[in-house]
């Protein structure tokens, strides 16, 4: 396609193309306005990309795989009419996730809450109608917090939700529901259920937020985990998850959109104090008639894109403090028949967390903060070929592992078994070795894994940086997660949210309110904005 200057004149340019630039695109788009989508790499999708990374046939998620976030999102709601007639389709399971711990024991969470509530009933009496109320205690609540985890803060609609809420249950009420929000997984875990199982089960997927067990908030965001598990599961794109970049890119385009790859974004173009557009490291300048919209870390937008431009030096200050989070590790596995695990019924769940219970996950997070690769990670198994067998030659196998439980410079080896590099930094040495590990672990509970093995792949933190800039030190969330870079304080101190100090300028993307995850909220609370 020509890229000539009049190519390069839009409404809209947005820079990056991950799931929140594409929602942004796709609802601008629909709305009649000239879209441009710049991404840096020779690809659309940011963290959605599906590659033959092990051995050909075989087709990986490579970083991001599953979609709940997404199926349950304002976006969603609003575009997947259009991208499922662009050929998007989901696959799911009725157990969503499960957990086996050290002796080979396991318990499976699923989505039918009776079979859940006996299920855990068999475990600790009482577990089951305790997990039950927690459920319902969220459902009641529900307009109160996926208002504020999907709307603009600084809204009258928050305001009207909350007073809503206080009118309903008294001011009383409202506080003791944000005071119960603080606790974490910990306090929320113990208290609730005596099964270790069940806390078993629950407590990794904290990781999956960017918090530990004993952060604030973590007790929150675990029952909202649960609720959406059981809710909706943990669908896939059949096919790959790039599907669903191919299906936005349809949908932009047949509305006149355009996605440039290769496209290095080097800095906004301020004049007047308002973005203009922005120029690229080719010299290529996209000109932006009503806005430019940035799905980057703040240290990006303030400590490059916005370098030579008039930024209070408070903004500046803010976004140079913000912090990144543990690294993460991704390992790809082609194998040439399923697992055998010690229950068939664990081959059917989307998705499993081997782990020694509350406390180790505990431990790891503690070990990885302090620099040292854990002696006994929580092993995130996903298993996309449980619901979409079309991932993998007939009779084939696909295995999906990630650990959110990893420092981003290597201070040491919790083991005492693999050397530290040197210079801290993460090589191919150390990325082996510390899979090899996690391997080692998977196979004590899969006899035939090493039989079965085709092939490997293995992303460390520094791998990951390298193909996602936004991915500082393997951070998969773009950014600490804890509860002063959260809500009104993520990504700075100044509630501002999507808005910027420069005019025509939005901040979106995982660093932004409402955080990470595949749900595409803040490219949709920009494109309602704007349209």
């Amino acid at each position: 396609m020509s890229d000539t200057a009049r190519d390069r004149n839009a409404d809209c340019v947005i820079v990056g193309s991950g799931i929140n630039s594409l929602v942004c695109a796709a609802g601008l788009a629909r709305r009649g306005r000239r879209v441009i989508v710049l991404e840096r790499n020779d690809r659309p999708g940011g963290c959605i990309r599906t590659e033959e990374a092990t051995v050909p046939g075989f087709h990986h998620d490579t970083l991001s795989g599953f979609h709940p976030l997404f199926v349950t999102s304002p976006g969603y709601a609003a575009l997947g009419e259009a991208l499922h007639a662009q050929g998007l389709e989901y696959a799911n399971t009725d157990t969503p996730t499960g957990v086996i711990l050290p002796d080979g024991s396991h318990f499976i969470l699923s989505r039918d809450r009776g079979r859940n509530i006996e299920t855990m009933n068999a475990l600790a009496a009482g577990d089951g109608e305790r997990f039950d109320a927690a459920m319902n205690a969220v459902a009641a609540h529900a307009d109160t917090t996926f208002t504020l985890l999907g709307s603009e803060l600084k809204s009258w609609g928050v305001a009207k939700t909350l007073f809503r809420h206080g009118r309903r249950e008294g001011h009383r009420g409202l506080i003791r529901y944000f005071g119960e929000s603080m606790e974490s997984a910990r306090t929320w875990l113990e208290r609730t259920f005596e099964s270790g199982h069940l806390r078993a089960c629950l407590a990794p997927w904290i990781l999956h937020t960017g918090l530990g067990p004993d952060s604030a908030l973590g007790g929150h965001m675990l029952r909202l985990i649960a609720f959406t598990l059981e809710g909706a599961g943990m669908p896939v794109v059949r096919g790959g998850s790039e599907r669903l970049v191919d299906a936005f890119r349809c949908v932009v385009e047949a509305n006149g959109g355009r996605f440039v790859t290769g496209a290095d974004v080097d800095r906004v173009v301020v004049e007047g104090g308002r973005a203009r557009g922005v120029e690229t490291t080719a010299g290529e300048r996209y000109t932006a008639g009503r806005a430019v919209v940035c799905s980057t870390t703040p240290t990006q937008l303030y400590g490059r894109l916005l370098r030579d431009a008039a930024v209070p030096a408070r903004v500046r200050d803010d976004a140079a403090r913000y912090r990144y989070g543990r690294g993460c590790m991704q390992i790809h596995l082609a194998l040439d028949e399923p697992p055998e695990w010690p229950d068939p019924a664990l081959r059917e769940v989307a998705m499993l967390h081997l782990t020694p219970g509350l406390d180790g996950v505990s431990r790891a997070v503690n070990e990885a903060e302090r620099g040292l690769l854990p002696a006994e990670a929580s092993v995130v198994v996903a298993q996309p070929t449980a619901l979409d067998p079309s991932r993998a030659p007939e009779g084939k196998w696909i295995l999906w592992i990630q650990l959110q439980e990893l420092p981003r410079h290597i201070r040491g080896d919790a083991a005492d078994s693999i050397p530290a590099p040197a210079d801290g930094a993460w090589d191919e040495a150390t990325r082996e070795a510390y899979a090899d590990r996690i391997v080692a672990r998977l196979a004590a509970h899969v006899p035939n894994l090493e039989r079965a093995l085709l092939g490997r792949r293995v992303l460390s933190p520094a791998d990951l940086e390298a193909m996602n800039i936004n991915l500082v030190g393997g951070d998969p969330y773009a950014g600490d997660c804890q509860a002063d870079q959260f809500l009104l304080w993520r990504p700075l101190n100044d509630g501002d949210g999507h808005r910027t100090c420069i005019r025509g300028l939005h901040h979106i993307g995982a660093s932004t309110h409402p955080g990470p995850g595949l749900g595409g909220v803040s490219g949709h609370l920009v494109a309602e904005r704007l349209g």
